[in-house]
């Protein structure tokens, strides 16, 4: 179907989003493999808070509503590897998950589950307190091994500038990306700075035009138009 990979898929959710917001784009996938082969995580906003709140615990909520997707697919597809398509802070949840190493008392055994990885606008490099937890884990155990068994394509869009002394676009880009790094005067898809994103040993690919939230009636990585840009790489 339109020469795009027909590996059974699981899309994550970024921080703060919940199954729902990614029907539609699993619509949109449906157009390049049949629906059934596709699933979102049953991921809620209590995953990613917790209540109490507890938001140091998240990524142990999540991975394992991520594992009860990816074994539900491997029962529906026996031996066929499932591609994993995460957003925002999912993308280093879904890293965590694949090291196979104990975060906060959880592993998961993934090998032969998954072989790849697309991140959609995926901070690596953040110094949010949250998202640093995560980032310190996966820096701290990742290996060059780990891209021999588990292909990682990490796509960002670079379109929105942030600038302090520009329009209000402008400023707001720059206040979110100082949030996660340094330097905010640089592009990014309006959330996230494209350079937090890229990851060394991952193929790391920089789109024209998305933003990063999954809203209705924004063009983001997950609608038709911002599919279609990052499709091949399935």
């Amino acid at each position: 179907m339109n020469g795009v990979s027909q590996n059974p898929v699981v899309i994550i959710p970024g921080v703060f989003f919940w199954d729902s917001f990614y029907d539609p784009m699993k619509e949109v996938l449906a157009g390049y493999l049949s629906r059934e082969r596709i699933a979102v995580a049953p991921v809620t906003l209590f995953d990613w808070t917790g209540f109490p709140p507890s938001p140091e615990q998240s990524t142990n909520r999540v991975m394992k509503a991520v594992d009860g997707a990816v074994r539900e697919m491997e029962r529906k597809f026996p031996n066929e590897p499932v591609t994993l398509v995460a957003h925002s802070g999912g993308g280093t949840v879904a890293m965590i998950y694949l090291l196979e190493e104990p975060f906060q008392g959880d592993v998961y055994r993934t090998r032969g589950r998954v072989s790849k990885l697309v991140t959609l606008g995926t901070p690596f490099h953040t110094h949010e307190r949250y998202a640093k937890i995560k980032t310190d884990f996966i820096f701290s155990h990742l290996q060059k091994d780990f891209f021999e068994r588990c292909r990682v394509v990490s796509v960002v869009c670079d379109k929105y500038h942030g600038n302090d002394q520009g329009g209000f676009v402008e400023k707001m880009c720059f206040k979110c990306y100082r949030s996660v790094q340094e330097d905010g005067r640089v592009g990014g898809d309006g959330i996230v700075p494209a350079e937090s994103c890229f990851l060394e040993g991952a193929e790391n690919v920089t789109i024209a035009d998305a933003g990063h939230l999954p809203t209705p009636h924004t063009r983001w990585y997950g609608t038709k138009e911002g599919i279609k840009q990052w499709i091949q790489w399935l």
